[in-house]
């Protein structure tokens, strides 16, 4: 599995999944090319369980609880500002424990000797956690299905309609995603084979934690495993209990250390200040630091320059008398152009990946045709080389082991399409029948485009290919027809396949390095997705009802339920729902994100001295901070600046442990959610407000109290 979006959103989950890749391959790939001849040496006496002894009960009860716990997390940054890391280092780890400690446990309390703990067990746990907190994130609970509620409606004003607005509820949730989110695991199934083993796509982040589930099974790699383990602990322990007492500070909105003015008052009225938040700080020590600068970049663009430039027109360039929240004013620049800036970076890598897959395939097909006519040269083949063929032989075998027929995988998505077409009009009268239709017939095409995309340079477009259907289908069916809903609708449909479909193959690539079965592989998947269907509802509608989610001067600004809704808008009622000059400003940062993935591209490929790339802000990043500030951006920026000052102390320490602090960081702060919620619904608050005001202000107060 991939570090998530394109990203809540991606930037959206595996957007700085697909960023933080790059670097990843770079760190993986030399060391696996030192050390992967000599992996499944360790192994070689080790007998391979089959598919049967791979998926366990305990194997799901542990994917279960882990899977509650990271469901929270996912939740949690989603709502807040769709900014989501891997966890899938957390959940690698975190598995390794618990089943370890479960078989090293019970044996010396006098129960019997439980059943090894194998790598291909992790591995399915793994998979599992992985697949039910994805649901969380494509689900979409914190974008498109959010931004269907009337608490998102009231604030767009424009298509706030009977027919455009639907009330949340956990009934159709859990129904709608149990319709959706398995068809994606059909539709690639039987390309399995030409991905792996015909055109050897690496996937680096199923790679990378193949690589890091066979270290841990190693004696080395388990005893480094317990070290990460308890680091992570450990601050997760800090984090937890450090947000339990920021709680005590924050009695209401704009109370507390959340509140404190780092910067002073007037930076901190353009939402530039260092909010003390652990989960961020964790956050942004995982991320590239070119992600972290880019949304720090986009905060100073928007919140320090451009919002004051626009807000002094006020009265010119919109109604004065507009509330801040209007999407005809100031609010209407902040989203609209962060739509474009977004739509305009999802068109440039769309195009990018599928020039990349045909020139790719056209390659591949070249190679086979010359095949023929190589012969290798005779005596060149080192030790090395001979170790990895064998390895490579080992692992073809077993991974067309236990193979599901391709009827099997036709039949399946045949009839969960059937399912769909005749049920979700029901949930969504606002599409029809032959939408649906249309969704299914051209979304395999792209769940192809997506995977195959995923295994040349590790990014997910399931976003992008997510928002494109909002505009067409929302186009389509027109407003009065409530085609804001339609188009939200067709977005969770195009959405779930692609990104399943993608996943599934990352598991896959994970799977073939650690021999673990495909079929153990697919039925852990679909396991973890119905986890994730039951759990992510539920999750959701605890913070749903314990916070006003949605509001932008909430804790849970839920940033994309407002944005997704707007391109439905966009959709229906074209430009004329933008206000004065937005156009012209949306179509240059839309045409400016294309020209620079196309710079940043051109300089990768050509030039290599300075690797001036390095160094170009991605526009998707710089687009998030638009509407929600610059508060966030500095709390990943000191995360980056911790990793980096360790990393130049201590490189390998930095490396070895790094993840593991930056995920206790997240579960720690991310995990007092649940208590905040309960002392929330319970109608308890905390006993202190903690403001600042200025000294004018101060002394007023003070003279109010006073006379």
């Amino acid at each position: 599995m991939e570090i998530e979006r394109d990203s809540g959103e991606n930037f959206e989950r595996k957007r700085v999944e697909g960023l933080n890749g790059e670097r990843r391959r770079e760190e993986v790939d030399n060391k696996e090319e030192e050390e992967e001849a000599f992996m499944e040496k360790a192994f070689k006496e080790t007998e391979v369980p089959p598919w049967t002894k791979q998926i366990t009960i305990r194997a799901m009860a542990t994917s279960f609880g882990l899977s509650v716990v990271f469901n929270f997390i996912v939740c949690k940054l989603n709502l807040t500002t769709g900014v989501i890391p891997s966890l899938n280092v957390a959940a690698g780890l975190l598995g390794f424990m618990m089943l370890k400690s479960w078989t090293t446990l019970l044996p010396n309390i006098g129960f019997f000797n439980p059943q090894l703990f194998t790598r291909q067990e992790n591995t399915v746990i793994q998979t599992c956690v992985v697949a039910s907190s994805g649901i969380a994130f494509s689900s979409g609970t914190a974008s498109y299905l959010l931004g269907m509620s009337p608490r998102i409606a009231d604030q767009a004003e424009g298509g706030n309609t009977l027919a455009n607005v639907k009330n949340l509820s956990i009934g159709w949730m859990m129904g709608f995603l149990f319709v959706v989110s398995f068809v994606g695991l059909f539709s690639i199934v039987p390309l399995r084979k030409i991905m792996i083993l015909k055109y050897k796509l690496t996937y680096p982040s199923g790679s990378a934690t193949a690589y890091l589930i066979n270290s841990f099974h190693t004696p080395k790699g388990a005893k480094l495993a317990k070290k990460q383990v308890a680091a992570l602990f450990k601050f997760f322990s800090f984090s937890f209990l450090w947000a339990f007492f920021q709680w005590f500070f924050a009695a209401a909105d704009g109370c507390g250390f959340i509140s404190f003015p780092t910067f002073g008052l007037k930076a901190y009225d353009q939402r530039f200040y260092f909010d003390f938040s652990a989960t961020y700080v964790g956050v942004g020590m995982i991320c590239p630091y070119m992600v972290n600068i880019s949304l720090l970049f986009g905060a100073i663009i928007s919140w320090g320059i451009m919002w004051p430039l626009i807000e002094a027109k006020k009265g010119d360039w919109y109604r004065a008398d507009l509330p801040s929240s209007s999407l005809h004013g100031i609010q209407g620049y902040r989203i609209f152009i962060a739509i474009a800036t977004m739509l305009g970076d999802g068109l440039f890598h769309v195009m990018y990946m599928l020039v990349k897959t045909l020139i790719s395939l056209a390659l591949q097909y070249s190679k086979k045709k010359d095949s023929s006519s190589v012969t290798p040269a005779a005596n060149e083949e080192s030790t090395n080389s001979e170790t990895i063929n064998n390895n490579e032989e080992r692992r073809t075998e077993f991974f067309l082991k236990d193979q599901m027929p391709n009827w099997v995988a036709f039949l399946g998505y045949i009839g969960l399409a059937v399912i769909s077409i005749v049920t979700v009009p029901f949930i969504f009268h606002q599409l029809k029948w032959y939408h649906i239709l249309v969704a299914f017939v051209i979304a395999p095409v792209l769940a192809f485009c997506n995977a195959y995309g995923c295994g040349l340079i590790d990014w997910s477009l399931a976003s992008n290919y997510g928002k494109f259907a909002i505009i067409i289908f929302s186009a389509s069916v027109g407003l009065s027809d409530g085609g804001i809903i339609a188009g939200l609708a067709s977005c969770a449909v195009m959405m779930s396949i692609v990104s399943t479909a993608s996943d599934l193959m990352q598991d896959f690539k994970t799977g073939y390095l650690t021999l673990s079965s495909p079929r153990s592989m697919f039925l852990s998947q679909v396991a973890g997705t119905a986890m994730g269907c039951v759990i992510t509802p539920l999750v959701f509608w605890f913070f749903y009802k314990a916070y006003p989610l949605g509001d932008p001067e909430s804790t849970y600004a839920a940033p994309y339920g407002l944005i997704y809704r707007g391109i439905a808008i966009l959709g229906v009622e074209g430009i004329s729902s933008l206000p004065k000059n937005c156009l012209a400003l949306s179509i240059s940062f839309f045409v400016g994100a294309m020209i620079i993935n196309l710079v940043t591209d051109l300089l990768q490929k050509y030039e290599t001295k300075y690797r001036i790339h390095r160094f170009i802000p991605s526009p998707m990043c710089m687009a998030i901070p638009f509407y929600l500030g610059g508060y966030f951006a500095i709390d990943m920026c000191v995360g980056s600046l911790i990793l980096y000052i360790w990393e130049r102390r201590n490189k390998r320490m930095a490396s070895e442990f790094g993840p593991a602090v930056a995920s206790g960081l997240i579960c720690g702060e991310s995990l007092w959610g649940i208590p905040a919620a309960v002392l929330s619904l319970a109608g308890a608050s905390a006993p202190i407000c903690m403001k600042f005001l200025s000294a004018s202000v101060n002394t007023k107060v003070d003279n109010f109290l006073n006379g």
